[in-house]
C-alpha cells in the first residue's frame, strides 16, 4: 500500500514530471490522429481504386485482344465458377480525345474504354459514380432529357466548388444547334451585305459557366444570337446549316442527321477532361452532355490504322480519383467493336481484349487469380487482381505508414529519455529517504516497485490524456480544418488535389490499443535504470548522503 500511495504523491507533487507527461500525451495523440487520417485516405483510395476496377481482371497481351469472350467465359466459369459472382468484356485502348471550345482545337490522351451498359455496373461501382440518377441506376449510352446532377456529398451540402450540370442534356444541345444556325445565317447575311460585320463580344469569356449553357464551339468573335422560340429543326423552310466538323453523315441511312433531334455514339468520359478549376477555385466546364467530340483510335489490323469517329457526350464520370477522371472515356464495346474492326466478317464473332471479373463476397482473390492462370496460358493471357494492378500505389501508401509510425513513435522515446532523467533526479534528491524506508524494514523489490509505478503512473496517465486529445482531433478534425482556412484564407486542403472534400478519418480500436500499450511500456522501461539504482542502495550509506 506504501507503494501506491508515494506513487501516488510524487504524482501530484512532482511537477518537473509534468513535462514527460505531455510528452506521451503529445506523442500519442499525434499517432492516432496521423494513423486514423492516413487509415481514412488509404481507405478511400482503395475503395475508388476499386471502383473502377473488378476483383479480377483477365486480359490480352495484345491490343487486338483474343476472339468469342463468351467461350472464355464459360472456361473462366468452369475454373472458378463457385467463387465468380459476376462478369462482362471490354475493350480498352488508347486514344486521343479532340473538341472545340471557341473555335479552337484541344486535344487530350485519353483510354478509351468498351463497356456492356448492362453487366458492366455488376462487376464493378461505375454506376455510382456518374452524373444522371437515371445512369447510376441503369447506364444507357442514350442523351438524357436534362436531370443531372453531381455525385459528391459536399455539392449536396452547397459548398461544392463545381456547379451542377443544369440543362445539360437535350436542352443544351437543342440550344446549341439554335445558335450554330442562327449564327451561320447572320454570317451568310453579312457575306451577301445584308448586315454589317459583327463586332468581337465585350462579354466573351474563355470558358463559359455552366448555367449560362453557351454554345461550346461557337466562334470567339460572334456575339450571342438569340435563339428562336420555335425549334429551327420543326421549321421545313429553315436553312440548313453547311457542312462542320461535327455534322457527318449517316451512312446506313444515306442522309445528313439533325444534330437537334439525333445523337452520335454515346459516351462517358471521366469529369476531369471536360473541366479544370480557374483562379478562384471554381470549375468551369469545356463542353457538357450533349456536345460532340472527336476519338482517333488504332484499328485492329496489322497494322494498326488510324480510326476516327463522332460522339456525343451523354455523361460524366466522377470518381474523384485524378488519374481515372482524367484519363478513361467509356463507349458501347459494340460500337468500339466494330469501328475498330475487331468483328470477323465471316463468322460475326467479335474479339475483346479483357474480361472484368467480380468474386462473390469472401472468396480468396489470390486462390482464384492462380487457378486461372494454371488454366490460361501466360504467354496469351495476363490474370491478376485489382491490388496486382495498383501495387506499387498500394506498396507506398503501406510504406508511408510504417515510415511514419516509426518516426512518431520517436516523440514518445524522447518522453521516455526524460522520464529516465526525472527518475535519476528523484532518485539522488530522495536518497536519505530510501534510507529511511529501507531501515524500517522496506525490501529493495518494495523500493523498486515505487519508482516502476511512478513510471507506470506516468504512462498511462500519459497515454490517456493523448487518447481523448487524439480522439478530439480526429472527431473534429473538419472543423479545425475549416477554422484554419477562415483564419489564414487559404485551402490547407485543397479538393482539386487530393480529391476528397472532407479530410476521411478511420479510427481502428487496434492501432489505439497497440499505441497506447507502446507509450505505456516505454514510460515503465525508461524506470527501470533509476528503480535498480534505488533498490541497490545500503540503508546506512543512504542515511549518510548530505
Amino acid at each position: 500500500m506504501y507503494k501506491l500511495l508515494l506513487c501516488w504523491r510524487y504524482l501530484r507533487t512532482r511537477w518537473i514530471a509534468l513535462a514527460s507527461v505531455i510528452s506521451v500525451t503529445l506523442g500519442v495523440a499525434t499517432m492516432i490522429v496521423v494513423n486514423a487520417v492516413m487509415a481514412g485516405f488509404a481507405h478511400e483510395m482503395q475503395t475508388r481504386i476499386h471502383g473502377i476496377l473488378s476483383d479480377i481482371v483477365f486480359e490480352s497481351h495484345s491490343l487486338s485482344g483474343f476472339q468469342d469472350p463468351a467461350w472464355h467465359m464459360e472456361e473462366i466459369r468452369r475454373a472458378a465458377g463457385e467463387s465468380i459472382e459476376g462478369m462482362t468484356p471490354t475493350v480498352a485502348v488508347p486514344a486521343m480525345l479532340n473538341f472545340q471550345v471557341r473555335g479552337q482545337y484541344v486535344t487530350r490522351q485519353v483510354m478509351l474504354i468498351g463497356i456492356e451498359e448492362a453487366t458492366h455496373a455488376q462487376v464493378s461501382d461505375f454506376g455510382r459514380y456518374l452524373q444522371h440518377p437515371a445512369n447510376r441506376q441503369q447506364l444507357s449510352f442514350d442523351l438524357r432529357e436534362g436531370g443531372y446532377d453531381t455525385t459528391d456529398s459536399q455539392a449536396e451540402a452547397g459548398e461544392s466548388s463545381r456547379p451542377a450540370l443544369e440543362g445539360a442534356g437535350w436542352p443544351h444541345r437543342r440550344m446549341r444547334v439554335a445558335r450554330e444556325r442562327a449564327w451561320r445565317e447572320r454570317q451568310q447575311e453579312t457575306e451577301q451585305g445584308a448586315l454589317p460585320a459583327a463586332a468581337p463580344s465585350e462579354t466573351a469569356s474563355p470558358v463559359r459557366p455552366v448555367d449560362h449553357q453557351v454554345d461550346a464551339v461557337l466562334a470567339a468573335t460572334t456575339p450571342p444570337a438569340t435563339p428562336p422560340a420555335a425549334d429551327p429543326a420543326a421549321d421545313p423552310a429553315a436553312p440548313a446549316p453547311p457542312a462542320d466538323p461535327f455534322r457527318a453523315a449517316v451512312p446506313e441511312q444515306g442522309r445528313t442527321m439533325d444534330p437537334a433531334r439525333e445523337q452520335f455514339t454515346g459516351i462517358v468520359p471521366g469529369i476531369g477532361l471536360a473541366s479544370f478549376p480557374d483562379a478562384k477555385g471554381v470549375h468551369r466546364f469545356l463542353f457538357l452532355p450533349g456536345d460532340d467530340v472527336k476519338i482517333t483510335f488504332p484499328t485492329a489490323g496489322t497494322p494498326p490504322k488510324v480510326g476516327t469517329d463522332t460522339f456525343t457526350v451523354v455523361d460524366f464520370y466522377e470518381s474523384k480519383m485524378n488519374e481515372y477522371d482524367s484519363n478513361f472515356v467509356f463507349v458501347p464495346i459494340a460500337a468500339l467493336e466494330r469501328m475498330r474492326g475487331m468483328i470477323d466478317p465471316q463468322t460475326g464473332v467479335a474479339s475483346v481484349n479483357s474480361i472484368q471479373i467480380r468474386l462473390k463476397p469472401g472468396a480468396n482473390l489470390e486462390e482464384v487469380r492462380d487457378r486461372l492462370r494454371q488454366v490460361f496460358p501466360a504467354e496469351l493471357y495476363a490474370v491478376s487482381t485489382w491490388r496486382d494492378k495498383q501495387g506499387p500505389l498500394l506498396n507506398a501508401v503501406d510504406m508511408e505508414m510504417a515510415v511514419l509510425n516509426i518516426l512518431l513513435f520517436m516523440i514518445i522515446a524522447v518522453a521516455g529519455f526524460g522520464i529516465l532523467a526525472i527518475f535519476f533526479m528523484i532518485v539522488v534528491e530522495k536518497t536519505r529517504d530510501i534510507g529511511i524506508l529501507k531501515s524500517l524494514g522496506a525490501s529493495a523489490a518494495g523500493v523498486a516497485g515505487i519508482f516502476l509505478g511512478y513510471g507506470l503512473f506516468l504512462g498511462l496517465v500519459g497515454a490517456g490524456a493523448g487518447l481523448a486529445l487524439g480522439l478530439a482531433i480526429t472527431w473534429n478534425i473538419n472543423r479545425i480544418r475549416a477554422a484554419v482556412e477562415w483564419l489564414t484564407g487559404e485551402r490547407v486542403f485543397d479538393p482539386s488535389i487530393y480529391y476528397f472534400f472532407k479530410i476521411p478519418t478511420i479510427v481502428d480500436p487496434y492501432t489505439i490499443s497497440w499505441i497506447m500499450a507502446g507509450a505505456v511500456a516505454i514510460a515503465v522501461v525508461a524506470s527501470v535504470l533509476p528503480a535498480l539504482r534505488a533498490a541497490r542502495l545500503h540503508p546506512v550509506e543512504a542515511l549518510r548522503h548530505d
